[in-house]
């Protein structure tokens, strides 16, 4: 490989929508098209049967996306928009934006995982929304936010600076928020309870199993149907579609993985005859970290996006897909499935903290033996996130900050913490450090109405990280094969009944993702075998391959000339070393290393976005 080539326009490829309160607007989207009824908005790059309305004048209602409210649902929910009872407006299935006047006050709602982002930022005649902060950045050319950088990589959760997207002067709707705009201004506005009241597994089963098949069935709209068909979370989501159609399923089978995801998928496929299964295996070229030596080679998507690292896989995939299909459909993804109907051992410091002690002893001792340590040192990682709250976890992690970087171990081996600090954040100028820790102390003391569990916050947070994700992933799938990525475990009611159930009923370590089983026990959607299964498979084995095979490009990418370390986001010497590790196949803090290259992709990517706006002759007003 020769130098790494980012010169030339990039390709945008998103699907966007924005709006204007003010007055006409002075500008409107490249290829806008305006929302019908509700003025100064428009969607670009939304199909046309993926944008409806309902209403005129005063009380108007907008979903962009897949939403399974029909259009006579759509009117009848017109006098809850007079009544703003905001919140069952998210209660249909699917994943979707809704954008909804009643009378002077305009409210954008976007979804609970962060596939559909709100933005905005006020102008003095008004105020501009998005569900890109890229686009509203590109308004007045406003640069890229260091310390919001800082906080992307160090943490990894998408509210710990709420407020602030990665642009100055670009404000950002937290999750569980909605954008309210009205005579006086726009503010943000709660709408979703921090953390549920809790439901057993046993009562939320049925609600799990309706919700799920709901979100698969509003994604059947006659386009051909493909799914994962690898895990216990794909596999459940290939025979609800199978339910409703035939539906191509892929398996990638690479034997450096070592897992038994082929085994499982084509026992299913045997005993399922509306799955279509097809075996996809790997090479040598089908590694994490492929291809990043032309960034310009992928589109760009609004945030740092980690499937780009994992991209040459991903379209191994969906490459075998269009070859099985008359033409491109919809391609249905497990993702997030081990969020929901699982959980990882910081809910012990829950139980802790609220004086279950005989409880937190047995899961302790469940989770030791499955880690082979002991039960003391599961509970000595949970006790210190037990005695402290969020707002005082974040000031834990500022002192951290301004001390002298760590050597680095691995994360299962540090305390359980409210927001932990990734490697990356000992990878950084002390200057970025200090900035940061004063962010994080302010916001800290800033905090209103945080979730009392840890793992609420937790879930939370992973989710949001994950549905931007996979929202880069819908972007590349459809740039590059018209393929559209559905992840039913993202929609809102169906994270809505998964999040019902504690965490340690999720978690408990005795049982595989106890949910999914007693919502589909006694069912004739999955056979009996798939909810038996105890195993999980992993890329690890392909993250590892890539970071030996692609060390001098992710060397040059991270080096000299990297952005990241023009900003003090990373300095040489501990990227350096880190990188020396896992050339030389040595444990390493792949993690780190994941969101540090992605966000330098993206900041390469970001100088050559192209245009986003055109003037429309009006008034200037931004």
């Amino acid at each position: 490989m020769s130098g790494l080539e980012d010169e030339g326009v990039g390709r945008l490829a998103m699907r966007w929508c924005t709006g204007w309160e003010g007055g006409p607007a002075s500008r409107q989207p490249q290829a806008g098209r305006p929302v019908t009824a509700l003025g100064e908005t428009w969607t670009a790059g939304w199909p046309e049967g993926q944008v409806r309305t309902a209403g005129v004048g005063a009380v108007v209602l907008a979903v962009i996306g897949v939403c399974g409210a029909s259009d006579r649902q759509l009117e009848e929910a017109l006098p809850v928009v007079r009544a703003q009872q905001w919140r069952a407006l998210t209660r249909w299935p699917g994943s979707y934006l809704v954008v909804a006047r009643s009378g002077p006050t305009l409210a954008v709602i976007g979804d609970l995982s962060g596939q559909h982002p709100v933005y905005y930022r006020r102008e003095a005649a008004g105020t501009w929304w998005a569900t890109s902060a890229t686009a509203l950045a590109a308004l007045d050319g406003a640069p890229a936010d260091p310390v919001a950088l800082a906080a992307h990589l160090a943490f990894g959760q998408p509210d710990v600076l709420a407020s602030r997207s990665l642009f100055r002067t670009v404000n950002r709707v937290p999750t569980g928020h909605l954008l309210q705009i009205t005579p006086e201004g726009a503010r943000t506005v709660r709408y979703e309870p921090a953390e549920y009241e809790p439901v057993s597994l046993r009562e939320a089963a049925p609600t799990v199993r309706a919700a799920l098949a709901e979100a698969v069935a509003v994604r059947m709209d006659g386009r051909p149907v493909s799914a994962d068909l690898a895990g216990l979370d794909s596999t459940t989501l290939a025979c609800l579609a199978a339910r409703h159609r035939p539906v191509t399923v892929v398996t990638f089978a690479d034997e450096r993985l070592r897992d038994d995801d082929l085994a499982y998928a084509q026992r299913t496929a045997a005993v399922m005859p509306q799955l279509r299964h097809q075996k996809v295996p790997g090479a040598t070229d089908t590694v994490y970290y492929a291809g990043l030596d032309d960034v310009s080679a992928l589109p760009f998507t609004d945030t740092p996006n980690a499937f780009a690292v994992s991209a040459a896989v991903k379209r191994t995939v969906l490459d075998a897909v269009i070859a099985l299909q008359t033409a491109p459909g919809v391609h249905l993804t497990g993702v997030a499935g081990d969020g929901l109907l699982s959980a990882s051992p910081s809910y012990l410091a829950d139980l802790l903290r609220e004086r279950q002690r005989p409880r937190a002893w047995q899961h302790a001792q469940g989770h030791a033996r499955l880690r082979q340590t002991s039960v003391w040192s599961v509970l000595g990682r949970a006790r210190p996130a037990a005695r402290i709250g969020l707002a005082g976890g974040w000031r834990q992690a500022a002192a951290e900050l301004r001390d002298t970087p760590r050597q680095w171990v691995p994360q299962v081996r540090r305390p359980i913490a409210w927001t932990p600090l990734l490697a990356t954040a000992d990878w950084m100028s002390t200057d970025v450090r200090h900035q940061l820790a004063d962010a994080l102390t302010t916001a800290a003391d800033e905090l209103r109405e945080p979730p009392e569990r840890l793992a609420a916050w937790m879930d939370s947070q992973d989710l949001a990280r994950i549905g931007a994700d996979t929202s880069g992933w819908r972007t590349l799938a459809l740039d590059e094969h018209g393929i559209e990525i559905a992840a039913p475990y993202l929609d809102n009611e169906v994270r809505r009944a998964c999040l019902a159930v504690p965490a340690d009923q999720r978690g408990t370590p005795g049982r595989y993702k106890p949910l999914l089983a007693e919502a589909f026990a006694g069912t004739d959607v999955l056979p009996d075998f798939v909810l038996e299964r105890a195993t999980k498979g992993g890329f690890n084995a392909l993250s590892y391959a890539g970071l030996v095979q692609h060390a001098p490009a992710l060397r040059r990418l991270l080096g000299p000339s990297s952005r990241l370390g023009a900003m003090g986001l990373v300095t040489d010497g501990p990227v350096g070393a880190m990188l020396a590790r896992a050339a030389a196949g040595q444990a390493t803090a792949q993690g780190a290393l994941h969101v540090a290259v992605v966000t330098e992709v993206w900041l390469r990517q970001l100088e050559h976005a192209g245009a986003w706006w055109e003037v429309t002759g009006r008034v200037a007003v931004a």
